[in-house]
């Protein structure tokens, strides 16, 4: 079948499409909250931590910000593992830039009405008409600046996306239609497409742990899978940490063969 990513605007009331194409297809449901919860339980860390790494680019004190990227690492681990079974539909800010390279990934950018989402705003928070505005053009800035920062993409660059869709002209009921024909029709799953899964999965946890690990100097390290063999790319300057990451990915279930390679100077 196929896995779907509806990439929201905050206060977008996009759930109501989620859960229609979670129905009339029968595919699992997960929200972002719920996602960050998964990723928090998986990983021993503070859901408030791993919220706070997915909207906030790392403030002048944090450098280069290490530590919500490996926060960032773990999310996208735990995204790996719940499309591993295919059949879901996901909602949630720049879900599709988790899941790289994954043919059977159908990536739905959902806009909004711009007076429904003030008006959500109003309403869930407790503010006046232009307060509400302030804030959610502060909170689309900041979210967008943190799509460049991990991702170098723009979350507003149609381009990242298969499909755009506004619900200010289009009724929930057809945008549901029209995206599950799509995933019908254009984003099957083959064996192919699954073993890329099976990989990202490999790869992701993997990664995840590498951050997590404080014995390791995690500069730059690069993970790749194929076939479950596993290319762990590290920076001369950290030598030592190869052994620690090969001795650490062997440890990780479905890990056929692991290679190194050495860069200098990145």
């Amino acid at each position: 079948m196929a896995i779907i990513t509806l990439s929201r605007e905050a206060y977008s009331g996009v759930t109501n499409l989620a859960e229609r194409l979670s129905e009339e297809l029968g595919y699992r449901l997960l929200s972002r909250e719920d996602l960050l919860a998964d990723a928090a339980k998986e990983f021993g860390a503070l859901q408030s931590q791993l919220e706070s790494a997915l909207i906030h680019r790392p403030g002048f004190l944090e450098g280069r910000g290490l530590k919500r990227l490996h926060y960032v690492h773990c999310v996208r681990a735990a995204m790996a593992k719940a499309v591993q079974a295919d059949d879901l539909v996901y909602h949630g800010e720049a879900g599709h830039l988790l899941l790289k390279g994954i043919p059977h990934h159908l990536r739905v950018r959902v806009l909004a009405n711009v007076e429904y989402r003030i008006e959500a705003v109003m309403e869930q928070c407790d503010l006046t008409r232009e307060k509400a505005i302030e804030y959610i053009t502060q909170l689309d800035e900041e979210r967008n600046n943190w799509v460049q920062w991990v991702h170098g993409v723009d979350m507003n660059d149609p381009a990242t996306y298969d499909l755009v869709i506004n619900l200010e002209h289009i009724p929930v009921p057809s945008a549901a239609s029209l995206v599950a024909q799509m995933a019908a029709r254009d984003f099957r799953t083959t064996p192919q497409s699954q073993k890329t899964v099976d990989d990202l999965v490999l790869a992701s946890e993997i990664r995840a742990r590498i951050g997590l690990d404080r014995s390791i100097s995690d500069d730059k390290i690069e993970v790749d899978a194929k076939d479950g063999v596993i290319t762990i790319t590290v920076n001369m300057r950290y030598l030592a940490d190869a052994d620690k990451v090969k001795q650490l990915a062997s440890q990780i279930p479905g890990v056929k063969d692991i290679q190194s390679q050495i860069v200098r100077g990145r």
